[in-house]
């Protein structure tokens, strides 16, 4: 027997008793006397990533690899060891290997999970973290529920979850899942609920409490958010996954010197990481800092040239002009993905832009059709049920809400309408006065109507609109309230403020029957100009009826069906602004808008770029410059590629 072996056998079992520095210097010993044993080198290379050597153990484990690709511990290994450096796209790589060569290999799910954590894709995290329960011998009940999460059939597996509940109310990963599919199908309260009692029968379920947040945040309790946050980073200061969460969520909340300061931190730990590179871009946009949004998506891309949502960022700040060098590189990255995804529908959306900036416009409507055609395959979104929706407030809704009293406040501002029609402009013009704030796009005229429907599950039957007419004066008054307790977190002083969610414009009779004296502003633009603008944009959540020509159609008839009757029951109670109008004649729309909102004429109105504010919506750049007029009719240099989305607005009776 060489004097290798015994010195082998050493590093083994120090390794196995958890003494990595122990291993490490033995592994040296023996490798002086053989640097090529392969047996020395696999455990030299595992010992100096556990004694954290990152950049040592590379070559090390990599060199296995090459001896031996079918070793899955060594493809962990290696993604341990590459994260440490935060590598996190090579890292993540190297343990989708180690998974794809033993796919029961629970530790390197959770190291997967972990990885796509931190980068910020919560889908691939998601599903990671379901294949490492997997791994647990679960009840066949849940394990076919985790079956149907992962082929995207949420209410059948929200069904069965429920069901398995009632046998076992008290499984943490039951539980948890529930809560996960909520939020994915918008059901944030339950959602919050759920992961409440998750956490009470187990408060160190640590990513049960990552689910916490996600789900306070994107129900906009950004206090408790953040208290999770600090929960979560008390017990595991150095995981990145709760740094880079808290980053996200600083910048949700608006916060955004302090997201900025804590990107900033998270990037000195993995400099080279195009998702976080891009979120760290998105926090600065709409922080209004522009160029160094540029900056970090330019970044983002230098890192990963596939980082498809980089480059549809880069193009989204409506400031940059892909250069032809860019433009062939984004088309070579399309070309070679062959799997629909989220890189590809950012990519092909990226193209539309790049495209329609340089005047070819049949390239850019191909890459924004093929953009949206990849979308659309992601979603569930049925016209029907937006008519649906419409013909139960036409028949429920009218002018009899106002017999009964609300709320009386008439601080509220809501402006409304479809995306992109001019809103944003809308109100950083109204928030340039000075007895005006800008909050948020607010969620919570949405969440009074989901809590008077009365709905828990999807087979329930909606009390909502038809119960409206029966609330009572109290009932009305309380809801009132409630509304602008919750706004109340985004306000300072100013005595009115404005609630831009677009799509509130479903809940007009509810908004007259809780606060009759607030003030409704319908943003509304030339039809194919309105359509075509959200066809033509990707949307980071939400506004599923973007994502093909005849849902637009059909969406924008039902919307203007619904004014139309919003219009005959509350007469002079809505000002329809048309951006057209706004474009031509910014200063006698201004007074006219003002005048409807009760507001004595402010300069500074006129003066809405110079407003320094954060911006969150897909405007947020444009509305940082004077009026422009060149981006009124875009749609005509479509217009025969929109020729079945204009025969359809005219046999839905729209007027052109």
């Amino acid at each position: 027997m060489s004097s290798i072996e015994p010195l082998f056998e050493q590093a083994r079992a120090a390794l196995r008793n958890n003494e990595p520095e122990r291993a490490r210097d033995l592994c040296a010993e023996a490798r002086a006397l053989d640097p090529n044993d392969f047996r020395l080198i696999l455990v030299h290379g595992f010992a100096l990533r556990r004694c954290n050597d990152f950049a040592a153990a590379e070559p090390l484990l990599r060199k296995v690899i090459e001896v031996d690709p079918g070793l899955e511990s060594a493809h962990h290994e290696l993604g341990l060891a590459l994260r440490g450096m935060g590598r996190l796209s090579v890292a993540r790589q190297a343990l989708e290997r180690a998974v794809g060569l033993k796919p029961d290999y629970a530790a390197a799910w959770r190291d997967l999970y972990e990885v796509c954590a931190a980068e910020g894709d919560d889908a691939a995290a998601a599903e990671a973290y379901r294949q490492m329960i997997r791994q647990k011998g679960l009840d066949p009940l849940l394990q076919k529920a985790l079956d149907l999460v992962g082929s995207g059939r949420l209410g059948a597996a929200e069904g069965i979850c429920r069901e398995y509940l009632k046998r076992r109310p008290h499984d943490v990963d039951a539980i948890r899942l529930l809560a996960e599919i909520g939020i994915n199908l918008g059901v944030l309260d339950e959602s919050i609920n759920l992961l409440e009692r998750c956490l009470e029968l187990a408060p160190d379920f640590h990513i049960a409490r990552a689910n916490f947040v996600t789900a306070l945040a994107r129900h906009q309790e950004f206090a408790k958010a953040l208290e999770a946050c600090a929960h979560l980073r008390s017990k595991e200061p150095d995981k990145l996954t709760h740094k880079v969460q808290y980053a996200s969520v600083l910048a949700m909340a608006g916060r955004f010197q302090d997201a900025h300061e804590q990107y900033a931190e998270v990037l000195k730990e993995v400099p080279d990481n195009a998702g976080i590179l891009t979120s760290y871009g998105h926090a600065l946009r709409y922080g209004g800092k522009g160029d160094e949004a540029a900056d970090a998506y330019r970044r983002a891309i230098a890192v990963e040239s596939g980082a498809g949502e980089a480059y549809w960022s880069l193009a989204n700040l409506k400031t940059v002009e892909f250069d032809d060098a860019l433009l062939e590189i984004m088309e070579n990255e399309y070309a070679a993905l062959d799997r629909p995804g989220p890189n590809k529908y950012h990519l092909a959306f990226a193209l539309g832009k790049a495209h329609e900036d340089r005047g070819d416009y049949d390239a850019s409507f191909r890459a924004y059709d093929d953009g949206n055609a990849i979308k659309r395959q992601f979603s569930a979104y049925k016209p029907e049920g937006t008519r649906e929706r419409v013909d139960a407030m036409i028949e429920h809704c009218g002018s009899s809400l106002l017999e009964c009293p609300g709320h009386p406040s008439n601080a509220p501002i809501f402006i409304l309408g479809l995306p992109r029609a001019g809103s944003t402009l809308l109100e950083q013009i109204l928030a340039s006065h000075s007895q005006v704030e800008a909050t948020a796009e607010l969620p919570f005229i949405g969440r009074i109507a989901s809590d008077i429907s009365g709905i828990r599950k999807r087979s329930e039957e909606s009390l909502y609109p038809s119960s409206l007419n029966e609330l009572s004066a109290d009932e009305r008054t309380a809801m009132g309230q409630r509304y602008l307790d919750r706004a109340a977190a985004y306000r300072t002083d100013k005595p009115y403020f404005v609630d831009k969610l677009p799509n509130n414009w479903v809940h007009i009779g509810l908004i007259k029957a809780i606060l009759p004296n607030a003030t409704i502003i319908d943003a509304r633009r030339h039809p194919m100009a309105a359509c075509f603008a959200n066809f033509k944009q990707l949307f980071a959540r939400g506004q599923e009826f973007t994502y093909g020509l005849e849902e637009i159609g059909h969406y924008y008839a039902d919307y203007l069906r619904l004014m139309d009757h919003w219009h005959g029951a509350f007469p002079g109670g809505l000002l329809t602004v048309q951006y057209e109008e706004v474009v031509k004649d910014l200063d006698s729309q201004v007074a006219g808008l003002l005048a409807h909102c009760g507001l004595p004429f402010e300069e500074a109105c006129l003066r809405y770029y110079e407003k320094d504010r954060a911006i969150r919506t897909a405007s947020s750049e444009q509305v940082r410059q004077p009026i422009y007029s060149s981006a009124v009719n875009v749609w005509e240099h479509y217009r025969h590629h929109l020729e079945p989305l204009e025969t359809l607005l005219k046999a839905e009776g729209v007027a052109l």
